[in-house]
C-alpha cells in the first residue's frame, strides 16, 4: 500500500484529488492538509509520497518544504499556464522531486504517484521548458506569495491574516516588491511579475 500525504490550498480540489487517489486499491491518502506548516508534522505518518500544491499557504515556502522532505517521495502539481520562477526553483530540484502538470489526466496522476513511490523520476517536459524560460526571479518565495495575494484585491491587513504576518511586515514586503520590480504601483508590479512569469 502506497501512503500519500496531500497538501493543497483548495478544499474542493484537495477533496477531488483525495477521491481519485483513494479509489485505487494500492493508494491510501493518510492526510489532507491546507497549510505548508502542517506537512512536516504529517510526515510522522510515514508517507511514501507527499503530493503538493506549490502555492500551499503557510510559513514554509514550497522550495524549502521540498528540501526538508528529502528522503521522501515528493510530487508537485504545477499549472504550466501560470509557470512562475518558484517553479524554476522546483525544476532545479528534479529529479529528486517529481513535477506533474495540473492538466494531466487522473490516470497520469495515479501513475506519477506510483512512479515517485518507486523512486522513479517524474518530470513534465512542458513544465521544465516553461520554467527555464521564466528566467531568474528577483522576488523571494514570500514576496511572490504576497504579490499573488495582491492580485486578488486583498488589502495589506487581509494579506497579513491570510499569511499569518503583521500588516507592517506585509507593507515592507510590498515596498521591496516595488523596488525590485521597478514598479510605481502594485498594479504595475503585478503586470511586470506576470509578464516575466514570476507569479
Amino acid at each position: 500500500m502506497i501512503r500519500v500525504v496531500l497538501g493543497h490550498r483548495g478544499t474542493m480540489v484537495r477533496g477531488a484529488l483525495a477521491a481519485v487517489l483513494s479509489r485505487e486499491n494500492d493508494l491510501d491518502v493518510v492526510a489532507e492538509l491546507d497549510r505548508s506548516d502542517d506537512v512536516l508534522a504529517a510526515v510522522a505518518r510515514r508517507p511514501h509520497v507527499v503530493l503538493l500544491d506549490p502555492q500551499l499557504p503557510g510559513r514554509i515556502g514550497i522550495e524549502d518544504l521540498c528540501l526538508k522532505l528529502a528522503g521522501r517521495g515528493v510530487l508537485v502539481l504545477i499549472d504550466h499556464e501560470a509557470i512562475a520562477a518558484t517553479s524554476l526553483a522546483l525544476v532545479k530540484q528534479a529529479p529528486r522531486i517529481g513535477l506533474i502538470a495540473t492538466d494531466s489526466s487522473t490516470d497520469q496522476l495515479v501513475e506519477a504517484v506510483r512512479d515517485v513511490a518507486k523512486g522513479l523520476p517524474v518530470v513534465d517536459v512542458r513544465l521544465a521548458v516553461a520554467a527555464l524560460k521564466a528566467g531568474d526571479n528577483p522576488l523571494t518565495d514570500r514576496e511572490c506569495e504576497v504579490l499573488r495575494q495582491v492580485t486578488t484585491g486583498a488589502t495589506a491587513q487581509e494579506i497579513a491574516r491570510t499569511l499569518s504576518l503583521s500588516a507592517g511586515t506585509v507593507r515592507n514586503y510590498l515596498s521591496r516588491i516595488l523596488t525590485k520590480t521597478g514598479a510605481r504601483s502594485r498594479i504595475e508590479a503585478i503586470r511586470k511579475a506576470q509578464d516575466a512569469g514570476w507569479i
